[in-house]
């Protein structure tokens, strides 16, 4: 079973482009719309009302101008992410985009293989934020070289599979105060007793999950799996 969508908030002054937008990224990603603006005031309130963790946004509003919301404290947090889909294609704007913090910048009139590379992307870039606590160099690297086809987040570890890996890690997130057995991971991901173990035992190394020891009255104690 998948994490739960992640919240987006759409921002452009026609509707039509931003249902073409909303019904695009619902459909081919786990986003979930939940809020749109028109105008840059509206924008602002709903960043605070919603904080979402994506904004779609374009520059020329009615009132002002999209590239002023980067400086709203919501927007500067670093679990909130821009792509800008704009008209605006001169490079001073560009420039002040990406200094800002702007995950990407598409230029209209948009082409959604573009924007579908794009959201590939950010979905790959939150995968390695939920992944990783303690990163090494090439995790580092990854991240920095996201415009790059060769970009993958496929954990370097020896038999640790992506998929599996966020099917082992959505069980943690679902319930974070849980302690799991690896019969859990076993039944609920339906892998076998091995390879939970390995997968268990890569999320501990991670930082992602912590081992606790529980000692019964006979035998060796058990590990139990909660998230860290």
């Amino acid at each position: 079973m998948q994490p739960e969508a992640l919240d987006v908030l759409i921002v452009e002054d026609e509707p039509q482009l931003a249902t073409l937008h909303a019904e695009f990224i619902e459909k081919n990603f786990n986003l979930r719309v939940v809020a749109y603006a028109a105008t840059l005031s509206e924008a602002r309130a709903k960043v605070n009302a919603q904080r979402p963790r994506l904004i779609l946004l374009d520059n020329y509003l009615p009132d002002g101008q999209g590239i002023d919301l980067m400086e709203e404290p919501a927007v500067k947090n670093p679990g909130c992410s821009v792509i800008f889909i704009t008209a605006a294609s001169d490079m001073h704007t560009c420039s002040q985009a990406i200094r800002n913090g702007a995950f990407d910048y598409i230029i209209k009139p948009l082409s959604y293989k573009r924007l579908r590379n794009s959201l590939e992307r950010f979905m790959q870039f939150v995968q390695t934020q939920r992944t990783f606590k303690v990163i090494d160099q090439s995790n580092v690297d990854a991240l920095y070289n996201l415009q790059s086809k060769q970009f993958s987040t496929e954990p370097s570890a020896k038999g640790i599979e992506p998929n599996t890996l966020e099917l082992v890690q959505a069980l943690f997130l679902r319930r974070p105060d849980y302690a799991h057995a690896v019969e859990d991971i076993v039944e609920q991901a339906g892998i076998s007793k091995t390879t939970a173990r390995r997968y268990l035992e890569y999320c501990v190394s991670t930082q992602f999950v912590r081992v606790e020891m529980v000692y019964g009255n006979i035998g060796h104690p058990r590990r139990l799996y909660r998230k860290a």
